[in-house]
């Protein structure tokens, strides 16, 4: 807490180069970028960093295959490339990824036409994957036993890349990564307004925690209010060619359907991409698809209906699934950029390209749309955007992104194989804990080897079956801007979606974390979590 308590005075005294309204992914990217090539940035959200729909995806970074169908070509080529550089950037926590898809007999295309189309992406992907392969039904069931093949075609696998992490993890590391460069970020800041004079933006303030107001200053501001985008430039009276629309999207997690590495695809009823995602020692299944008007949205029996029915359709289980093995769900809307007048287009046709809507008279930045595949490409144009104003970047050439170097990962491996600290890892972890701690923190996992070096207690697990060990929440505690519970136990980790709310409020460990998350307020903002959640 005292990390974005001296954040937030730093927004009130200083003047900033840019102020950024969003920290989602497209904000984050945008103030990773930015300050690590010398701009002075602030960065505020009304809510928590990644707490909206960034938070909410199937932690798939994937080159848009389905866009084949619609000859967006040049959207596919870009979107693969961009994720081949994720992979490249990020290989600790952007994998590969094999995508098992049965098709069913009546399907509106053949299984070996559908084949050839993964033979097109693979070549849009410039081979960088394993090679696509054809598969008849039985070959399949050989695979994977637990897909119901009585009415398949066949299918196929191709490759495409995946979160080991969640998504809103992701995000927050380039969070972290702007604070490194001296980003004053702040969660739980809210924007009531904002007004451009003498070359100036101020924007109006609020701490949702507190309920003081202040005002930021800024040469520039960027919009990257996610869906709120639209409803931010209508109170700056800020005229934009995009708008959004919104589809809202609806995952299951449940328990580990198959111990298979693969991602299970289908065509659900309604003939649109449904997936079957492995999660861990967990299984996310979805999604739906829904237009809705509003940003906000909730999991309606309809949507959970849908899911599993489609799930038991396509899976040929011991137990159908019902709503009482669902553990967790996310949801969220997916804010689809559109030209001209609001509500005016086909959104089922409407892709997760971005677009960037500029105002040079008022030093304006609007970021409409896009998805985490593309985010790169996002921080890149943003930090070029903000040049052309004349806003002198320090470093221009450099590398905002990827993770550390390789003499800083040998030496945190080699110390990990000196301490044996893969010993130390729980029984039934999906992963040895050097690799976790080495995807989760990069360089800032060096001090929690001295730390667990110092007292060997502070790689204990505090809370079953999560896979946090106590080290973890102490750094969290102190650089990762904890507000409320939730922030960790969903955001800045996954551990609300792979534990049951029942199991997790009586864990055992849930108050030493909370005492170290938040001292004297443990009590209270558990109380406030229990009752967020009820």
């Amino acid at each position: 807490m005292s990390l974005r308590r001296s954040n937030i005075e730093k927004l009130d005294k200083e003047v900033f180069d840019v102020v950024i309204i969003g920290g989602g992914i497209n904000g984050a990217v945008s103030a990773a970028s930015l300050s690590a090539k010398g701009a002075r940035v602030a960065l505020i959200d009304k809510g928590d960093f990644a707490g909206f729909t960034s938070s909410n995806s199937s932690n798939l970074a994937w080159g848009g295959i389905k866009y084949l169908e619609s000859y967006e070509y040049f959207l596919v080529n870009k979107l693969c490339k961009s994720r081949n550089h994720l992979m490249q950037s990020y290989p600790s926590t952007v994998k590969e990824i094999r995508f098992l898809t049965c098709i069913q007999k009546g399907f509106r295309f053949p299984p070996f036409f559908v084949y050839l189309g993964t033979l097109l992406y693979w070549a849009f992907g410039r081979f960088y994957t394993k090679a696509p392969a054809y598969l008849r039904p039985g070959k399949i069931e050989s695979l994977e036993n637990v897909v119901n093949t009585s009415n398949s075609s066949g299918g196929f696998e191709y490759s495409d890349a995946f979160l080991y992490d969640n998504d809103a993890r992701f995000v927050f590391n380039f969070i972290r990564s702007s604070l490194d460069y001296g980003c004053a970020a702040a969660n739980y800041v809210s924007s009531q307004g904002a007004s451009f004079a003498g070359d100036m933006w101020t924007v109006q303030a609020r701490d949702e925690i507190t309920g003081d107001t202040f005002d930021i200053k800024g040469n520039v501001l960027v919009n990257a209010a996610g869906p709120f985008v639209d409803e931010h430039n209508d109170v700056t009276d800020e005229e934009t060619t995009h708008h959004h629309l919104f589809s809202k999207g609806v995952h299951l997690i449940v328990d580990q359907i198959t111990p298979s590495k693969k991602v299970l695809t289908f065509f659900a009823s309604d003939g649109r991409l449904f997936f079957v995602i492995p999660m861990g020692r967990k299984t996310c299944i979805g999604t739906t698809d829904t237009q809705v008007e509003s940003p906000f949205s909730e999991v309606t029996d309809e949507d959970r209906n849908f899911i599993l029915e489609n799930v038991n359709a396509m899976l040929d289980l011991n137990k159908p699934l019902s709503k009482e093995d669902i553990i967790a769900e996310r949801c969220g809307v997916r804010p689809l950029a559109i030209e001209g007048r609001k509500g005016k287009a086909d959104w089922v046709k409407l892709s997760r390209k971005h677009a960037v809507d500029i105002n040079p008279a008022r030093r304006h930045i609007s970021i409409f749309g896009g998805k985490l595949t593309d985010c790169l490409n996002v921080g890149n144009e943003i930090a070029s955007e903000v040049a052309n104003f004349g806003i002198e970047l320090l470093y221009p050439r450099k590398k905002w992104y990827g993770e550390p170097d390789g003499s800083i990962k040998e030496a945190f491996f080699h110390q990990a194989k000196l301490m044996e600290l893969d010993k130390l890892t729980w029984s039934q972890a999906s992963e040895p804990l050097s690799e976790r701690l080495w995807r989760r923190y990069g360089r800032h996992a060096i001090e929690m080897l001295e730390d667990i070096r110092e007292d060997p207690d502070q790689a204990r697990q505090l809370i079953k079956n999560a896979e946090y060990i106590r080290c973890e929440i102490e750094y969290a505690a102190k650089h990762e801007m904890i507000t409320k519970l939730d922030d960790f136990l969903r955001r800045r980790s996954k551990i609300s979606m792979v534990l049951r709310r029942d199991e997790l409020i009586h864990a055992k460990g849930l108050r030493e974390a909370c005492a170290i998350l938040f001292g004297e307020e443990a009590d209270e903002k558990l109380n406030e979590y229990i009752e967020l959640t009820n």
